[in-house]
């Protein structure tokens, strides 16, 4: 059986991701948007609204939202949900891990943090 943990890849460092923005990175194929809240909590989600398959990445990140910049969408970074029309459909939600000694954000590509 695989060790859930073996799941996790590194995709950013810590000090590349200010609170209060945004990443867009890629790993294992899938386009993802880093996020780190103002409060300095890091979150992972698909790089996609799901209204319009915008970067979600090159939205405005507000206590621990982010917003879509073509339409105005707001998605809840713990859940993907929407939270603003014009989206309805969430977004899928990464599980992440800070590696607090090496600085590095890890995210499990498999898994989905959508509905804790």
């Amino acid at each position: 059986m695989q060790d859930v943990s073996d799941r996790f890849v590194q995709v950013a460092r810590l000090e590349d991701l200010a609170p209060g923005t945004a990443l867009d990175v890629v790993a294992g194929g899938l386009e993802i948007a880093l996020v780190r809240d103002e409060a300095g909590g890091v979150h992972a989600l698909e790089d996609r609204c799901s209204h319009d398959e915008i970067a979600l990445s090159d939205g405005d990140v507000e206590g621990c939202t982010i917003e879509c910049w073509k339409h105005g969408s707001q998605f809840d970074l713990n859940t993907g949900r929407p939270l603003q029309l014009p989206a309805v459909r969430p977004v899928r939600v990464l599980p992440v891990r800070i590696d607090e000694a090496a600085g590095t954000i890890h995210v499990d590509l498999a898994g989905d943090a959508s509905h804790p």
